[in-house]
């Protein structure tokens, strides 16, 4: 869908400022349908809100958060279904209540899929209600009553933390998905440079393939989400699907950034959490590490690590992470992209953070010091490159 923007008009702009108004994010000024300086104002604030990209305008990933958000927890039954699961902020918050008392839905992502039904049956068997996986009345009220079951840790950071630890320090036969954003009639960030036309699309997709050989080397499958030159642009929700069909182990995005000030530059690195405090622990570590490895190795300027709930960190469920590496808009930043040795350096510093990751916290090594050259040797191995 074209992104709805400051200045539009419809049916559609009022659809948005209902949604907003039931949020307490917009009062009524009679001007329903038109999308003014209030609105827009309204949508960044729950785009803050939801942890998305605060643009002001509404494009296809923010319609769809606004239509979840019409949903408060107990104002429907819930259950599920399988042709179409049920979806909606009611069910993100019934997921966060769970992983609060310690029970496993996986990542919070708002769909009541087969892990969230038997979360409620599991906690339903708990409490003496009927273990039907339907969270009704009942249930709801049950919630509301009953406090952590969990405490000195997270319940879903000691899961994940422990799936990692078993999984064992070697990268030989993990399964990676590598993300080169954008593509086809999505171009991204597009920078002129004299004769020059450099586009977003294609240098990310140039470090994807790098990314694929090093990785491979080391004895890893990976798989691309896209070639060079796909005629359409992939969904992100798709993408993420790509990977969860996969079984991938990890899930990296690459991309780079973008502003109208050209002194704007440097690299971050997302992974997915809410407002609340609900995150991926193995993607928010993942990402410090990648984030932490590409800043040493390359010089960029440390733009730090942040949680979102875009749809392709919060639809994977294995450690994902988005990768801004650098600004395209920025001389520097762009001097730098441009030069394959560069891009090189940024590939093994991934490498090295995804090799970290794996590592036992009391084996874990140096930013900057694992020798990917040496990596297909060393974890074929089953040692660590110190």
């Amino acid at each position: 869908m074209r992104p709805i923007r400051p200045g539009d008009r419809g049916p559609a702009v009022a659809e948005i400022r209902t949604v907003l108004s039931g949020l307490d994010l917009l009062t009524s000024d009679g001007q329903g349908d038109s999308y003014d300086a209030a609105t827009e104002r309204a949508v960044r604030a729950f785009q803050q809100s939801r942890g998305l990209s605060v643009d002001g305008r509404v494009g296809a990933e923010t319609w769809r958060a606004l239509d979840a958000a019409r949903w408060r927890f107990g104002a429907r039954a819930l259950y599920h279904a399988v042709s179409e699961p049920l979806t909606g902020e009611d069910v993100r918050s019934l997921q966060e209540r769970l992983l609060e008392m310690g029970y496993d839905v996986g990542r919070a992502d708002a769909i009541y899929g087969i892990r969230t039904s038997r979360a409620v049956a599991q906690f339903q068997r708990e409490t003496g209600l009927d273990p039907d996986g339907a969270c009704g009345p009942h249930t709801v009220d049950a919630l509301r009553r009953l406090g952590r079951k969990v405490v000195g840790g997270r319940p879903q950071w000691l899961r994940e933390s422990d799936a990692i630890r078993q999984a064992g320090p070697t990268l030989v036969g993990r399964t990676v998905v590598i993300d080169p954003g954008h593509g086809g009639t999505d171009p991204g960030v597009v920078v002129p440079d004299g004769p020059l036309r450099w586009n977003e699309a294609d240098l990310v997709h140039d470090l994807a393939s790098r990314l694929e050989g090093r990785l491979a080397a080391a004895g890893v499958r990976v798989q691309l989400t896209r070639g060079p030159s796909p005629r359409t642009c992939l969904p992100d929700a798709d993408r993420a699907e790509l990977a969860n069909s996969l079984g991938a182990d990890v899930f990296i995005s690459l991309h780079t950034d973008g502003h109208v000030n050209p002194e704007a530059g440097g690299v971050a690195t997302y992974h997915y959490g809410t407002d609340n405090g609900v995150t991926s622990a193995t993607g928010e570590r993942l990402a410090g590490l990648v984030q932490r490895e590409i800043v040493a190795r390359t010089g960029l300027r440390d733009c730090r690590t942040h949680a979102k709930a875009w749809e392709l960190l919060r639809l994977t469920r294995m450690p994902a992470v988005r990768v801004e590496v650098g600004y395209l808009t920025s001389p520097e930043d762009r001097g730098r992209l441009i030069d394959p040795r560069f891009r090189d350096r940024v590939v093994e510093a991934i490498v090295a953070g995804v090799q970290r990751m794996y590592l036992p916290i009391e084996r874990d090594v140096p930013t900057g010091s694992i020798d990917v050259s040496e990596l297909r040797a060393a974890v074929a191995a089953g040692t660590v490159v110190d």
